[in-house]
């Protein structure tokens, strides 16, 4: 096979007339063919990555499994909870407890969602009860009137208002389930009056537990899982969108000892 002729080229001068085969030049153009290929992508990803710093523009992020819990809200920060429309239960209650100091709270029901001296009463039982969070004896409860000052309210509201009220402090109930706000307990009226299908237990004991539930985050306690099939669920644990094997359970303290789970993820 004869060989072609082809100058040599270095820095744009003609230098000499060297000999390559056909072959050397088609590999030749492949190479070069690469080499500029490989130039115009590293080009494009270079603006492509200015536009991107100039319109501030960010990957969005993969989304993970759903999970049926109260989610922060974008863009939503907390506000303070509407009082207009709420009647506020009138006077203190008894100190709850034995020993520590006393942390006090107030009571609220929305109007048309139940009576608030009944409501009370029933929150001070239940936080009075030595299953609850006074069995640990570093702390006391009381509630005070409207007047008083107090750590945080307890406010029986609505599933409208009360998804309202949540979502305005960053949390999407989806008008299902309570929440709690710093400062401010949120229940729900719907769950308060006729529990979730498939607690299997009465009302009272549900009751017990949201009430336990949302003043445990009050208090500082985050969300705990099912210990094993067949146990007591956790009061931390979110028994509202199911037990997940574990049997219900309203009090974090049981027989005078603290009653745990495992930290939720």
């Amino acid at each position: 096979m004869k060989a072609a002729k082809t100058p040599l080229v270095v820095e744009g001068q003609v230098t000499a007339v060297a000999t390559l085969p056909r072959a050397g030049r088609r590999l030749s153009r492949r190479r070069r063919a690469s080499v500029l290929l490989a130039l115009l992508l590293t080009l494009l990803a270079i603006v492509a990555g200015q536009l991107i710093r100039r319109s501030g523009a960010v990957a969005p992020e993969t989304a993970g499994p759903a999970v049926r819990a109260a989610q922060p809200v974008p863009g939503k920060s907390v506000v303070s909870a509407p009082r207009r429309g709420f009647a506020f239960a009138a006077g203190r209650g008894p100190v709850l407890g034995s020993a520590g100091t006393v942390r006090r709270f107030e009571v609220a029901v929305q109007r048309g969602s139940g009576d608030s001296a009944a409501f009370a009463a029933e929150v001070d039982r239940i936080l009075g009860d030595p299953r609850s969070w006074i069995a640990g004896r570093t702390f006391r409860l009381q509630r005070v009137p409207r007047a008083e000052k107090a750590e945080f309210t307890v406010y029986l509201a609505a599933a409208a208002t009360s998804a309202t009220m949540c979502a305005d402090g960053g949390l999407d109930t989806e008008g299902f389930s309570s929440c709690r706000l710093p400062g401010k307990v949120i229940i729900n009226a719907d769950r308060w009056d006729a529990a979730v299908p498939g607690y299997d237990a009465p009302l009272p004991a549900y009751r017990a537990y949201v009430i336990n539930h949302e003043v445990g985050h009050q208090l500082g306690h985050r969300h705990e899982t099912c210990p094993g099939k067949g146990r007591r669920a956790p009061v931390m644990m979110q028994q509202t969108f199911g037990l997940d094997g574990c049997v219900a359970n309203a009090w974090p303290y049981v027989r005078g000892r603290r009653y745990a789970g495992n930290p939720a993820a």
